[in-house]
Formats: structure tokens, sequence, C-alpha cells
């Protein structure tokens, strides 16, 4: 069942990545324009070469988009969540029938936004590893429900309970959840999330900054995912999105077809690293991120990320 699951996400990596809709895509070249206060950010490298149309027609077929999103996406939550309920007494089984749910869910939603898309390194898709991704848009969850390989669980703040349906599926499918209000806690949530993700032979897949960046811009990184890795010796597979922040931004309900890039980096071991250098660990982490990221998604020299003291 796993060799089949890996080759019927690796036909959709291979097949599902020209989709394309109206207004069109427009290469630019690369460009540095600078950003001024109360100004919208505009395309300053050739990862970020769309250009907006808020015209009344794009506007009228983005809001058609989003509806049928939501609703084929409570369709097949409900389908899976009755898959889920048969499968109480099989955790792990309830694990994979999550990332079924994600590959097929995932991969219809990004169909109906019709962006196009370009992924990159696909090679390091499939291995067990802690999966790390930037995050600034509604569209790296649809994306990482995609792309994740099977066998992999998500961790999320225990509030996401609360998100109709959603929430409840999560919980389902056996996904992992972390107490992060006090750092103390969340501490004991990743070790123990650690330990459940060796003890079960499972990936792991986080948002390393904690929150969605507003402008798309790297914000700090947390040192969950270090301590997930010291606990693990998982290697660490870094998953670098470009573009979703312009195609759906933060707050706003208008998605646009801007072309969106996702990078797989080679995977980085962690079975050396020692809990004395977390710090070292963090930084070398968000270069590489800054290193990958456009220049319009890197922060600004006055932005620059520091080590977070947060978990």
């Amino acid at each position: 069942m796993e060799k089949s699951g890996s080759l019927f996400r690796n036909r959709r990596l291979e097949s599902f990545l020209n989709t394309s809709s109206n207004p069109t895509v427009k290469e630019a070249p690369k460009v540095l324009v600078k950003e001024e206060a109360g100004q919208r950010p505009r395309a300053s490298a050739t990862a970020d070469v769309y250009v907006d149309d808020d015209g009344w027609l794009p506007t009228l077929i983005s809001v058609v988009r989003i509806v049928v999103c939501f609703v084929s996406m409570m369709f097949t939550t409900f389908i899976w969540a009755l898959i889920m309920i048969l499968l109480l007494p099989w955790p792990y089984e309830r694990v994979r029938q999550g990332n079924v749910y994600g590959h097929v869910t995932g991969r219809m939603l990004m169909w109906i936004l019709g962006n196009p898309i370009k992924i990159e390194g696909a090679e390091f898709s499939n291995e067990r590893a802690i999966y790390i991704c930037n995050h600034a848009s509604p569209i790296d969850i649809f994306l990482i429900m995609w792309l994740t390989p099977t066998g992999t669980v998500g961790i999320a703040k225990k509030e996401i309970i609360w998100y109709p349906l959603f929430g409840q599926l999560y919980v389902l499918a056996n996904h992992l959840r972390i107490d992060r209000s006090n750092p103390t806690l969340a501490i004991a949530s990743m070790k123990e999330a650690a330990r459940a993700v060796v003890r079960n032979n499972l990936s792991l897949i986080i948002f390393p900054e904690g929150t969605r960046s507003k402008n798309g811009r790297l914000l700090p990184f947390k040192k969950g995912f270090v301590h997930l890795a010291l606990q693990s010796r998982l290697p660490i597979v870094p998953m670098v999105f470009t573009g979703t922040h312009r195609a759906w931004r933060k707050g706003g309900l208008h998605v646009r077809p801007a072309p969106i890039t996702v990078k797989y980096l080679e995977p980085i071991p962690t079975h050396d690293w020692t809990a004395d250098k977390i710090d070292e660990y963090l930084k070398m982490m968000q270069d590489l991120y800054v290193k990958h990221l456009p220049e319009s998604q890197r922060p600004l020299p006055s932005e620059t990320p520091r080590i977070s003291s947060k978990s």
C-alpha cells in the first residue's frame, strides 16, 4: 500500500504542475524595487513576476473559486471523517488516511485555484524526515496537504480542534497538538510528539516560524523543530514556498493566479546535533531560507530574523 501511494503521489508531481488561469502571468526582469511605508510591495525578483489585476471580473472569478474550494473541502472532509470514525481502533491507519485525504483535497483545491505551480527537488519529497516550510498564505496549507508523503503527521496548536470540521478531522487523523501557553509545556509537548513519531515510524511537517507572515517576508524561526530533531534524530527537509503570499494574501479573499514555486532542499542530517548548539542550528536553517527565497520574501535589513527565545 505504501509503494502504490508513493507512486500515485509522484505521478501527481510530474503531471500536475502547469495549472493556469487568467489573467495572464508575465515574466519580468530581475529588478529591485524599494518598498516605502504604506505601499504594497511589488515584484522584485524573477520568482515574483506577477502583475496584479484587481478588476471586477478577476475579483468575481476569485470569489467563485473560493466558494467552490470551501464546498469541495467540506464534502471531502465529511467523507473522510466517516472513514476516520470507522478506523478509531487503528490510530496508524487514521494517520495514513489523513494523508490520503490531504493528497486528494490539497491537489483538488490547488486545481480549483488554478495557480501555475513549479516543483523542484521532488527527489527529496519521499524521505522519512521532519519537513519544514515558510508560511505566508492559506495556500501553504493546501500545498503541504498535497505534497507531504504518506505517514506524515502535522503539529499544530491545541486550539485547532475548534476549527469547524477541519479541526475535528485533524484530531481524528491522529495528528499531533502542542500546548503553546508557556515554553515549558511546549517543550514537553514537543518531546512527547517526537516519541510518538519515533515509536510509529512517522514523518513530521511543521511551520518553523510558528505563525503566518503578514507580508510574505520570513519571520524568526522558533526552536520547536530543533527540539524535535534532537529527540527524533530525523533529518530535516526544508520546503521553500515562493509566490503563495501574492496568490492569496493574509486577511484577503482575493485569490490571484500568481505563479508558485515549491522547492525541496537536500535533507540535513541531525544525528550528530547536540543540545548546546540549538541557536547555531536555528541560525543555520534561517540563513538557508534567506539564501533560497527571492528578495521580496527575505527579511528587510531592519527585520533580519532573530533567534527566537520561544519554543
